[in-house]
């Protein structure tokens, strides 16, 4: 394989800056409720649902969903870890730390926080990068004061407590807890090859796929 030439070196990390912005705008664009500025992050035929494509139809399902749950947002966006396919492609995860005032059926109102992490996957098209899917992947949300401590982490107001999908796209979270160490030593698996950490750590299996309550 040939060493990447300056430019392309130069190439990587500006695109890898691009798309860390791309996080960091994500998330200022949707607590200021800017939803042209925050839907313009993504590929123009980004798929909303089975049948809807497109900016006009995200924002749309946006605006619904915000007006009916979230008085107000704050996302707090940490770790990114990106990786690429190639000059044009690319995939990472973004964890984010996120706190909204939830109003409730009788008037009241909660403040929900919550613990989560994004897989996403990133495409350059005509010389920028935009989000060619995020997926939300959820270990808690809950009021508070109540830490959620037991299973169905996810405690929105008005709603039954349902369980996340936070650490099962990992297979290393059930492979630890069904495999203690023995006496001998464990083997250290080799490393994982460059630009693969994140395929190596879900086993090579393919883009994850989470049904988003």
């Amino acid at each position: 394989m040939a060493e990447p030439t300056l430019l392309e070196r130069v190439d990587r990390l500006e695109s890898l800056d691009e798309i860390r912005q791309l996080a960091a705008k994500y998330s200022l664009s949707l607590d200021m409720r800017d939803l042209d500025s925050h839907v313009n992050l993504f590929a123009e035929d980004i798929r909303v649902s089975r049948e809807k494509v497109g900016r006009s139809h995200l924002k749309r399902w946006l605006d619904d969903t915000l007006r009916l749950q979230f008085t107000g947002t704050s996302h707090h966006i940490g770790n990114h870890i990106i990786e690429f396919d190639d000059a044009d492609h690319a995939r990472g995860v973004v964890y984010s730390k996120n706190e909204h005032e939830t109003p409730r059926a009788d008037g009241s109102s909660e403040w929900v926080i919550m613990q989560m992490l994004y897989w996403d996957n990133y495409e350059r098209i005509r010389g920028r990068w935009y989000f060619r899917r995020r997926l939300p992947c959820y270990w808690y949300a809950t009021d508070i004061t109540r830490p959620p401590v037991g299973d169905n982490k996810m405690r929105w107001p008005d709603r039954e407590p349902y369980s996340g999908a936070y650490h099962e796209l990992w297979p290393s979270w059930q492979e630890f807890w069904s495999s203690p160490p023995q006496e001998d030593e464990p083997e250290v698996a080799p490393p994982a090859p460059l630009e693969q950490f994140l395929l190596t750590m879900r086993r090579g299996a393919a883009e994850p796929k989470i049904r988003v309550r």
